[in-house]
Order: C-alpha cells, then sequence, then structure tokens
C-alpha cells in the first residue's frame, strides 16, 4: 500500500476560514471588556450583553472551527505542528467560553468575578492559538488550513 501524497487544503476551504474566523475572536474580546466594565460599575446592563457577546461567539466560531478540524487532522492534507498547536489552543478557549457562557447565564451578580476570569482565559488561549499559528514560515503558507 503506498501512502497518498499530502496536498495543499483547496483554495475555497482557505478562503471560507479566513473571512469566518476573526468573528469570535471579535466576540470574545468584546465579551472580556464588557465583563471588565461591569466589574467596575455593576452596571447590569454590560454583564447582559456580555453574555449576548458570548452566545454569539459561540456561534460564529462552529464553522471556522469545522473546516479547520477538516483541514487540520485529515491526512490527505498537511499541516504543520503550528497549525496543530493553534487548533488546540482555540478548542480550549471554545471549552472555556461554554463555561463561560454558563456561568453569565446566572445572576448578574453571581456572575462575577469568575464570568472575568473566564473571559480573560478564553482571551489569552486565542492569542496563544494565534501566536502559535503564525510560528511557521515567513510566507504563511501553511497558516491555519
Amino acid at each position: 500500500m503506498t501512502p497518498t501524497p499530502s496536498r495543499p487544503a483547496p483554495r475555497w476551504a482557505w478562503l471560507l476560514f479566513a473571512l469566518l474566523d476573526p468573528i469570535p475572536y471579535g466576540a470574545f474580546v468584546a465579551a472580556l471588556i464588557f465583563d471588565a466594565i461591569y466589574y467596575n460599575t455593576a452596571t447590569i446592563m454590560y454583564v447582559k450583553g456580555a453574555a449576548w457577546l458570548l452566545v454569539f461567539g459561540l456561534l460564529a466560531a462552529i464553522i471556522p472551527r469545522l473546516i479547520n478540524l477538516f483541514l487540520t487532522w485529515m491526512p490527505r492534507y498537511r499541516a504543520s505542528a503550528a497549525t496543530r498547536l493553534d487548533f488546540m489552543f482555540t478548542a480550549l478557549a471554545i471549552i472555556a467560553a461554554i463555561f463561560n457562557a454558563f456561568v453569565h447565564g446566572r445572576d448578574a451578580f453571581a456572575a462575577m468575578p469568575t464570568g472575568l476570569w473566564l473571559s480573560i482565559l478564553t482571551v489569552v488561549l486565542l492569542v496563544l492559538g494565534r501566536l502559535a499559528g503564525n510560528a511557521c514560515g515567513p510566507k504563511g503558507e501553511d497558516r491555519h488550513v
């Protein structure tokens, strides 16, 4: 049995991933900002806004993560270790965001400081994943997908 040679990812998949991938990042960073504002002001609108941003970020993360899952872990496409590390960090960030959404589902006063710490953890994991994904070649040929 001869192994199949690896090939680059399809162009349309990379374009769709590049289009949709930044949306959850923005939603999670905005949720962190809303949590920090709520922690300092105790205005309930901000914690409810953060809860909605978390839900929107999680829903927006579905399609890019499925594309990344398929193109990172399928043996017919080549993916570097940096790309796989980026996938792992992003998966951990999404898990933290799911727990954060459950925490934000509680009463507004009960959501802090746990919600703030989970928002910080989510954003830090996303940043670490992005840094790991950018650690590949100078042209970024292998970046993400």
